[in-house]
Order: C-alpha cells, then structure tokens, then sequence
C-alpha cells in the first residue's frame, strides 16, 4: 500500500510530533508513504476567502504532483484533507475552470496540469476500509482505557465532499478504538467545532467552546481524548486550561492524536510517538489507574530527534516560510512560482504552540 503523503503545516511545524508518529505507525502497518516533493500550504480555508482562485490553483498544484508520482493522496489533517477534496471536486465538475486553473500553473512555470487522476484520502479512513492493516500487529492491546473519540467538524462535512460515512452519525473512529483493544466513550461534543481557526478572531468564544469538548470527555469518564485533526490536537491540548477557566470546569484529560493511540497499541512507548511535546494533563498517562501500565516509559529523547535540537523548536519552526497555519495572503506576480506565499499574520495559536513547546521534556 503506497500513498502521496501531503503533511500539511502543522506536522512540519508546531505539532512535529504528528509527523513523526505518523511515519513511524504507517511503517510498522507496512504502509509506504512518499512525501509530495515540493507541497504547498492548502490554505487552511482562510486562504480560500482572501483569494479563492489563488487557493484552488495552489491546491490543483499539490494535487498534480500526486498524479505525476502516480499515486493517491493521503493526508492525516481533516482540514487538509477538506480543502484538497473540495479542489478536486470543483475542478472535476467545471471544465473551464480546469482550463483556467491549469493556465494559471502553466504560466507560474509548473510542469504539470491538473487531470483529476489522484484520489484524495484520510488516514483515518485508509484505516477503516482496511482492517486487515492492523491485524496481528496490535501487541499491546489498550484493554480497559476509556477513550473519548473526537471527530471534529472538517472531517465530517459537508458530506457531499467529506463522504466516507454519515456525518451525522460518524462510527469511524470508534471502530478503530475497539480495534486497538480500547473502550470507546460516547460523549456529547464528540462532533462539535474546536474553534482553531477562530482563535484569533473570537477567542473568549472559542476557549469556552475548547473547555466544552474537553469537559464533555471528562463527564464520560474518558482517561484520554483521540482526534484524527493536528489543529484539533493543538487547540484542545494548549488550552486546555483557558478552557477549563471558561467554563468552571476541572477536568484534565490527555489529548492525543489518533496515530498516537495506535502507535501504542502497536508496542511504542511515549516517546516513540512524541508524547513529551504535549502541553496539557501530560501526568494523566503516568499515575492513572488504567493508564499505568499501559505506556511504556523509555529514557529522555536525544538530541537531534523529532528532526530537531533540544530547546530549539521554537527557532527551527520560525524558519519555515510556508508554516503559518491560519491567514494567508496570496501575492501574484506575472512570472510568480505558485508555490510562495506572504503570512498576513501570525496567529494566537501558533505563537503559543512556539512557546509551550518549545523545550520537550521527557
């Protein structure tokens, strides 16, 4: 099993954690992932409202690399996963706006032109249309852990383009729970929005809607929360004790990604998937109950791992110049490469993820 793989920001930036289980779950799994030479920010939907031509261009680029290479495409981002969906279907369904699209990349010096050859998928749902993947492999079953499966908004609609299953009533990522020997906990936020994208803009708003979810876990006596979004994963995990003060709430609950939560059912420790970088109820995983045993403990990472020095995340993400996440302006110049974008801005979030995990700790 072979996939283009797009990471997306975030897995090469401030959740680097992401990207490393990642590659080293879908090694064990046997699933080879070859990384899109050369990507570009899809745009995280707030590129699409300051320039939406320039956002479908940028993504009809990503996705043209991926038919060249002759592969699909896999993502681990909900929100990645829905703008390239969402490109893919326009281009597909407008033929002048194909042609128009593929003329923009052709006069930005781009070798390829967008055909519509490439599918487009999550990792969730490579998961859950293949079960055979993680047959024999789990090695150390997650028995009796209560886990809290949060979907998210962009994973799940709209449903024309987000079609795996009924978004109303998602069963995905509790499939995949049990699977890993878990218990899945039904809880009331399990779809609702996490509000990343409109940090900077509402942010009293959005921190009471992150306590909500985190809460709702709480009540349903979750010992960890899973989610298959990076942005997601970062919301939930930094502000988790803003969100708590929003809504009077003293839950506590570990945020992990999904790839995590199989990373340890498959026999890695902490460690392995990058669980030192995380902010919020870190020591939830050492003295629970039903937690104890579960994560093995390995010594501190050494330097250089997780592609970075000690104490230097902080500096290594700054250099990236495609790395924002949240606000782009697209500059278009006559003979402009598609691949540059200007940051309007920097976001709360981003600026936060910068400082809370700036040193891991072991």
């Amino acid at each position: 099993m072979k996939y283009a793989f797009f990471p997306g920001c975030v897995l090469k930036g401030a959740a680097a954690e992401a990207y490393t289980s990642m590659t080293k779950v879908c090694e064990k799994l046997g699933i080879e992932l070859v990384e899109i030479e050369n990507w570009t920010c899809c745009g995280a939907s707030h590129a699409q409202g300051v320039n939406d031509l320039a956002a479908l261009a940028v993504n009809a680029r990503n996705i043209s690399i991926a038919e060249h290479m002759g592969l699909p495409i896999m993502t681990v981002c909900n929100t990645c996963t829905l703008q390239l969906r969402t490109a893919k279907q326009r281009l597909d369904k407008d033929e002048k706006l194909r042609e128009k699209v593929n003329g923009i990349l052709k006069e930005g010096g781009h070798p390829y032109e967008y055909k519509g050859t490439s599918e487009i998928t999550h990792f969730l749902w490579v998961l859950d249309k293949h079960p055979e993947l993680l047959k024999d492999k789990v090695t150390n079953p997650l028995s009796s852990l209560r886990v809290a499966g949060y979907y998210g908004c962009h994973i799940l609609r709209p449903h024309e383009i987000m079609d795996h299953e009924d978004g109303k009533h998602p069963k995905s990522l509790e499939r995949l729970i049990e699977a890993l020997g878990a218990k899945s906990v039904e809880f009331d936020a399990k779809r609702k929005c996490c509000g990343f994208h409109a940090q900077l803009a509402a942010e009293h708003d959005v921190l009471t809607v992150t306590g909500q979810i985190v809460d709702s876990a709480h009540k349903a006596e979750a010992d960890v929360l899973v989610t298959p979004c990076p942005l997601c994963q970062m919301q939930l995990d930094m502000y988790e004790p803003e969100g708590r003060e929003a809504v009077h709430s003293q839950a506590e609950v570990p945020i992990l990604h999904m790839q995590q939560l199989v990373g340890f059912a498959l026999g890695m420790s902490k460690e392995d998937v990058g669980f030192n970088r995380h902010v919020s109820a870190k020591e939830k995983l050492k003295r629970g109950n039903r937690l104890r045993n579960l994560f093995r403990i390995r010594p501190a990472p050494r330097d250089g791992e997780f592609g970075i020095q000690r104490g230097q995340r902080g500096k290594n993400d700054k250099a990236q110049p495609l790395q924002n996440v949240v606000g782009f302006v697209w500059k278009f110049h006559e003979n402009a490469s598609l691949r540059y974008l200007t940051t309007a801005f920097t976001p709360c979030v981003w600026r936060k993820s910068l400082i809370l995990r700036s040193t891991p700790s072991a």
